[in-house]
């Protein structure tokens, strides 16, 4: 469960971003959420379903200041876009179609159900990979 991955070039990585509803914990929705990954990891994870392996982040506050250009938002601009308890659900696909597979079945589609019943929003975004690499 808490194993490294390995992320194979030519993947894509899906970005979903979860906000909570105010008033919901993190605490509240890790039982729903680790349910929703299992069941992707355990159903979609062959050649045929693509999933290779997924990460999932709490937002904690900090912007770096020496990765950001054009200055970094005020601790009210964070606080009017950035919710305490924010969510981010990193996945790697073989390919965007398994994704939107995987997804589309009905499976996924009722444990997703359940954590979106925490949320006010969430949103997933796609990005092909360009680079990667570690240290000599």
């Amino acid at each position: 469960m808490f194993h490294p991955i390995e992320i194979p070039f030519g993947c894509v990585m899906l970005f979903n971003v979860v906000d909570l509803k105010d008033g919901v914990k993190i605490e509240d929705v890790e039982l729903t959420l680790g349910e929703m990954c299992n069941v992707v990891k355990n159903n979609y994870g062959d050649d045929k379903g693509g999933f290779i392996g997924g990460q999932v982040f709490k937002y904690s506050g900090f912007i770096s200041e020496e990765g950001s250009v054009g200055g970094t938002p005020t601790e009210k601009e964070k606080s009017a876009k950035i919710k305490q308890g924010e969510l981010v659900i990193i996945t790697y696909w073989k390919s965007f179609e398994q994704h939107e597979a995987s997804h589309a079945d009905k499976l996924f589609k009722e444990k997703f159900s359940e954590l979106a019943t925490f949320c006010d929003d969430t949103h997933e975004i796609g990005y092909e990979m360009l680079w990667q690499g570690v240290p000599e």
